[in-house]
């Protein structure tokens, strides 16, 4: 068996693939596992080193604009096109299973033409243009949220890093505090921006350093890598330890008593599953749909939703602390956060995979 994975350019779109590629790999030992990406955004970094194959195709950039670029685009998607068909004939491909993005759209199309059977990922509640031209070429569509509108769409979930989803905090979190030179005892806020960073939530916590400490609230703050923050700490204050990025985020959540981030599918499914409320700051651009994701979980009552503006050293100082400094609030919120959680995403898309291969027409070299 050899399946191709098309999720490249973000985190957000790598990330599940990854995860689904170990479970398939955990299932079924002797499969390949062929990554489709560009050498624009994160793939080159983090693709090989979770140890997968890694095939290039030419990106395909959509112009939000009328211009001479997207005159462009034709060419483009024809050369993408031929390079992903290629990778699907030279693997001998039973299956490619796409998780949206620009990486995904000439998959789907060179899937078609070589004839293998096609297997979609919709991660948001709305779908992208790749993943819904991907819908309209496969009855396989699996889903993070019940009422994505997507055509053929069953939920299964978001597959998350085996790391994340098999985390016990509790029991992790002596290790996890130690790792990150924290109190074992201190109420612990972690702050992050996802892969890159969030200036806001930098500005946001890092403003109100003093109003946490005087809490007696410690802080694990990833930045972002090009990022920097200073927080000055006397002897005795309780630790605000600031790193750019966080090599393995199931510490971080068992180090951890509650978030400031945003409100990626990625984040939200990942700090749900492990039991870790947040308050979710969802990105202001775009078509608000990072508020969609976090609205479920924040309507259960594991998490609080705070719009971009809001999100100041004020705010964290006036409400986010007197929260902190409730263990009582923070276990109950957590609670619900957990019972909005699922962890099995990664073994039900395979279970869908399998079921496509098994359905499928068969390859078609040509």
């Amino acid at each position: 068996m050899h399946v191709v994975v098309a999720g490249g350019g973000s985190a957000g779109h790598i990330e599940p693939a990854m995860a689904f590629a170990d479970a398939l790999r955990r299932r079924v030992p002797a499969a390949g596992v062929t990554a489709l990406g560009t050498e624009r955004g994160l793939d080159t970094r983090i693709i090989p080193a979770r140890g997968y194959q890694l095939a290039l195709i030419p990106p395909v950039p959509i112009p939000r604009r009328p211009g001479p670029d997207l005159l462009r685009v034709p060419a483009r998607l024809r050369d993408a096109v031929r390079a992903a068909a290629k990778v699907l004939r030279d693997t001998e491909a039973d299956v490619l299973v796409g998780f949206g993005g620009f990486v995904s759209g000439p998959a789907y199309l060179a899937a078609r033409r070589v004839g293998v059977p096609i297997v979609v990922h919709e991660a948001n509640p709305r779908p992208g243009w790749a993943n819904r031209l991907g819908a309209r070429l496969t009855t396989y569509v699996g889903t993070s949220f019940p009422d994505t509108p997507i055509r053929h769409g069953r939920l299964v979930g978001l597959p998350i890093r085996r790391s994340v989803a098999t985390l016990d905090r509790a029991a992790a979190r002596p290790q996890a505090r130690a790792s990150y030179g924290l109190d074992p005892q201190r109420t612990t806020l972690l702050v992050t921006g996802g892969s890159q960073g969030s200036r806001r939530l930098n500005e946001a916590a890092s403003g109100a350093a003093d109003a946490l400490a005087g809490a007696g609230v410690q802080v694990l703050h990833a930045t972002g890598p090009t990022n920097t923050v200073t927080v000055d700490r006397p002897a005795g204050a309780p630790p605000y330890v600031v790193v750019p990025y966080l090599e393995r985020m199931e510490l971080a959540y068992a180090a951890a008593d509650f978030a400031l981030c945003r409100a990626g599918a990625n984040t939200v499914t990942e700090m749900s599953a492990v039991g870790l409320a947040a308050a979710y700051v969802p990105l202001p651009i775009g078509n608000g749909e990072q508020e969609l994701i976090a609205r479920p979980v924040v309507a259960a009552g594991g998490g609080l939703m705070v719009d971009d503006a809001s999100c100041t050293p004020d705010w964290v100082r006036d409400t986010l602390t007197p929260l902190l400094a409730d263990p009582s609030r923070l276990a109950t919120m957590g609670a619900a956060a957990a019972g909005f959680g699922r962890r099995d995403a990664d073994e039900r898309l395979v279970d869908l995979v399998l079921t496509a291969i098994g359905a499928g027409p068969g390859r078609r070299r040509a």
